[in-house]
């Protein structure tokens, strides 16, 4: 009698298989501090904050792994079976949109992130002296952080600075503010104001803008002219005393 041939898996493709099947039929999951799936967890700065991963469904004793990011928490033997803890303090600004992801150890596609939101105010303070030369550029900077993302205005002498089309530009990502003043005038002299403010609060930085001369440019004609002059002026003395020199 013919025999229906068999479909053979690699050894490593078919316990992957099994687990697959095993983690489906018993509904194993994890879970972080109540929430089966990835969920955003609000927090400050200086605060702390404690997470605790479980396993849902299991019927043999789980290993668990925790990571932030891409890089992997070192844990405590204790602290690895079936629930496992992890604290994170303090919390600073660098931790905002980072995500803590625990893992099973035998199937690390069984998974489950938070995602930390750090709120904090704008960070920027200080002044900052330029001193330019009429007639150049100039741009000040305003780097700054925040979150939620924070709105900038400029003022010039304590009040809204007007912008002028094709004299002021301004530019702006999530963490630096620009102005960018092109051909400067003496109009232009003055303390300028970044002011960055979100619903958490504001920071300031002032730029002292010093206007200077304009320094005399070299007279590149003038330069050209005698260049001239004292090439036609050898040629017609080269020329004048050719019979000497050859002479000679």
């Amino acid at each position: 009698m013919a025999q229906t041939p068999s479909l053979a898996l690699p050894c490593g493709a078919a316990i992957l298989a099994i687990s697959f099947l095993a983690s489906v039929a018993t509904g194993l999951e994890l879970s972080i501090n109540n929430h089966a799936a990835d969920f955003p967890l609000s927090t400050k700065p200086g605060h702390s904050v404690s997470l605790s991963c479980l396993v849902h469904n299991s019927s043999q004793a789980e290993q668990l792994l925790w990571y932030r990011g891409d890089g992997q928490v070192s844990l405590k033997d204790g602290n690895k079976v079936n629930i496992s803890n992890i604290c994170i303090y303090p919390v600073n600004e660098s931790d905002n949109g980072v995500a803590f992801t625990c893992k099973l150890a035998r199937d690390k596609s069984v998974q489950v992130s938070v995602i930390l939101d750090v709120e904090f105010p704008p960070q920027l303070s200080g002044e900052e002296t330029l001193q330019i030369e009429e007639e150049k550029d100039a741009t000040l900077t305003c780097n700054s952080k925040s979150n939620p993302q924070a709105q900038t205005t400029w003022y010039k002498d304590n009040n809204t600075l007007i912008l002028q089309q094709g004299h002021h530009e301004l530019y702006q990502t999530s963490e630096v503010f620009q102005l960018s003043i092109r051909k400067i005038q003496k109009s232009d002299n003055g303390t300028y104001t970044c002011v960055v403010e979100s619903s958490l609060g504001k920071g300031t930085k002032e730029f002292h803008l010093i206007v200077e001369d304009k320094k005399p440019g070299f007279p590149k004609e003038a330069v050209i002219a005698a260049i001239v002059v004292v090439t036609v002026t050898l040629f017609f003395g080269i020329v004048a005393r050719k019979d000497k020199l050859f002479k000679v």
